[in-house]
């Protein structure tokens, strides 16, 4: 059966696909809404104006309140590629439901959170928190399409137990990345409507710096980690995906870098948080790739051989 070999039919995985990239997409597209000042385009929730569900002629902003509406509406498609994600799981990979359910769930919370944020008018916690979700939401997906296609038996490390501490570190200094990114965000120029700019009261060079200096740390812990994975011979997939993660990280941190010095131009800023999500998934990959699912069959005689003084390390 396939949950017993790690084969799922073709049309589940590309399903997985599209999650994902669901995900990542309503990540940029949600940019495009505060970068062309859309966020109230639709000035109230569930409705877009009170009275219709849709923008009204009216409302005279132009574009805007079509920006807002067709990101709702994108909601919907990414809500439903989730529920699609879980029902296959359910029926095809049953031991990782719980990734697809904790996918739809929190695209039902992210429904309700941009919600919140146009009641808040944009406040930047608000909008800093659907960012955050969604960054989850992507690690989410990126993971349960990486694990698709495991087998059942139990996941054992590759590396030793010290490069799984320093990856852990690795995973915590990207979380903090990314909330200081979101505190940058809330600080600067655009916050997603021109007539109402509510930001954090902080200086932006200060917290542009805080930033930058947490990306330091990160790129710092990944050089250590991949000279601590080349230095134990570790498996060519580990590290391929811990240099394919520098190799993001450094474009996300020259992305960040150019766009700082020219005034934070709409196209850099939109291509940043791309490269965020690129980022989630990179890191997600580097995680998943130090452990190894061995077939069950083989995970039997994992304990034999240990008594026997086969696996050295293990």
């Amino acid at each position: 059966m396939p949950a017993a070999t790690g084969r799922v039919p073709r049309f589940v995985t590309a399903v997985v696909v599209v999650n994902l990239v669901c995900q990542v997409g309503i990540v940029v597209t949600g940019g495009l809404v505060r970068l062309t000042a859309s966020g109230l385009g639709c000035p109230t929730w569930p409705e877009c104006v009170p009275g219709s569900v849709v923008p009204v002629e009216e409302q005279a902003l132009g574009l805007r309140p079509y920006i807002e509406f067709g990101n709702r509406l994108l909601t919907f498609v990414v809500g439903l590629a989730a529920l699609a994600t879980l029902a296959l799981l359910v029926r095809y990979r049953r031991r990782l439901w719980g990734y697809g359910a904790a996918v739809l769930a929190g695209t039902a919370g992210q429904a309700v959170l941009g919600g919140i944020t146009v009641l808040t008018g944009l406040h930047p916690t608000t909008v800093a928190a659907h960012f955050l979700l969604s960054g989850l939401l992507v690690a989410v997906s990126a993971v349960l399409l990486l694990r698709l296609h495991e087998h059942d038996g139990p996941r054992r490390p590759v590396v030793p137990r010290a490069l799984l501490v320093l990856c852990g570190g690795l995973v915590v200094v990207a979380a903090a990345t990314l909330v200081l990114g979101t505190v940058v965000t809330g600080t600067g120029p655009h916050s997603g409507d021109s007539e109402v700019p509510v930001r954090f009261d902080l200086d932006y060079r200060t917290v542009a710096v805080l930033h930058a200096e947490a990306v330091v740390l990160f790129v710092g812990l990944l050089l250590g980690l991949l000279a601590g994975l080349h230095a134990v011979g570790a498996p060519r997939r580990a590290t391929g995906r811990a240099w394919l993660l520098l190799g993001v990280t450094l474009a996300q941190g020259g992305t960040g870098w150019v766009q700082y010095w020219l005034g934070l131009p709409r196209a850099l800023v939109s291509l940043h948080m791309l490269g965020a999500c690129l980022l989630v998934v990179a890191v997600a990959a580097l995680v998943v790739g130090l452990r190894v699912r061995a077939p069950a069959a083989q995970a039997a005689e994992v304990p034999q051989a240990r008594a026997r003084g086969e696996l050295v390390g293990s």
